[in-house]
């Protein structure tokens, strides 16, 4: 008997295979675009744009003097040494701001935490008293440094250079100013408030009396998502020490995690881009408006539950 061909059986089948590729495409289309927005803005557990109802960037400052930081901060295993120990390694990438596009090398970022000698030269006193530059150049004897060929001084001596004023690296104990991050996120599938941290940078704090700038400068700004995976790889170095137990130590990727540190709001996303200090007018009252946007934020949190 002749055989006849199922054309309704074909079309079914290829529309099938047709709707499974594309739903397929659609998949790791998705799934890239998720890792390459995690890769690009620092993000360790980013939030599909799809699942979010509401979104603030904020910036906050760490001060690791403080009572509640002191546990990252412990003799010898500060989080600032170590940061910079990793990036000397080569294990750490430092970008030069927190919108993470432009980068840093070891080289940059060690400049960077390192300050000049200022008191090279005559002291005020010094030349009260009659000395002059000039004088450096004799062993303080009265012989000249530069003799001619018949063994007398050259009058004529060309005067020595001065040398550039030698370099010195910050301690970790100097370096513990901090500035975070974030997007607190409201996810409508869970239901919850997230901190999704985005990137930490370490700054020279602006009362050092070797800053003389007196402003904070910034020494390096890292993803978070590289500082968990160089907090993971080294738990010997990495600890968030625990005052009460010894035995019950933590890495400083899960204090990060379990928020075990103390904040203040320095700045909240807005159009100016400016932080809230600048927006109210001075120091006082930009604490007062971080108090005031931190209340902002929880009874926004709490409407979202009441309604």
């Amino acid at each position: 008997m002749p055989r006849f061909f199922d054309y309704h059986g074909m079309n079914k089948f290829l529309s099938f295979a047709a709707v499974a590729a594309g739903l397929t495409l659609s998949v790791a289309a998705s799934a890239q675009e998720q890792a390459t927005t995690a890769s690009s803005t620092g993000s360790y557990r980013p939030i599909p744009n799809s699942d979010i109802m509401f979104r603030k960037t904020i910036w906050r400052a760490i001060d690791l003097r403080e009572k509640q930081n002191k546990p990252m901060f412990a003799e010898g295993k500060e989080i600032s040494r170590v940061i910079l120990d990793a990036v000397k390694r080569g294990e750490l990438q430092a970008y030069k701001n927190d919108s993470l596009t432009s980068t840093l090398s070891p080289a940059e970022v060690l400049s960077n935490s390192s300050y000049a000698e200022t008191n090279a030269g005559l002291s005020e006193e010094e030349k009260a008293a009659g000395f002059t530059e000039e004088s450096l150049a004799d062993d303080g004897w009265g012989a000249p440094a530069s003799k001619g060929k018949n063994g007398k001084s050259s009058a004529k001596a060309a005067p020595a250079k001065p040398a550039a004023p030698p370099s010195y690296e910050y301690r970790p104990k100097e370096l513990y100013q901090m500035e975070l991050k974030e997007d607190m996120i409201f996810d409508k599938k869970r239901s919850r408030m997230y901190h999704d941290i985005k990137c930490i940078g370490l700054l020279v704090p602006s009362t050092l009396a070797t800053n003389t700038s007196g402003i904070e400068k910034t020494i390096g700004y890292f993803k978070y998502s590289d500082l968990v995976k160089m907090f993971r790889n080294n738990p010997d170095k990495a600890i968030w020490f625990n005052p009460q137990n010894d035995a019950q130590h933590k890495n400083l990727a899960d204090a990060f995690e379990l928020w075990l540190f103390n904040s203040y709001i320095v700045k909240v996303s807005n159009p100016n881009d400016a932080r809230l200090d600048e927006i109210y007018g001075g120091q006082q009252q930009g604490i007062l408006a971080s108090q005031q946007a931190a209340s902002d934020l929880i009874e926004y949190e709490y409407n979202l539950w009441s309604f």
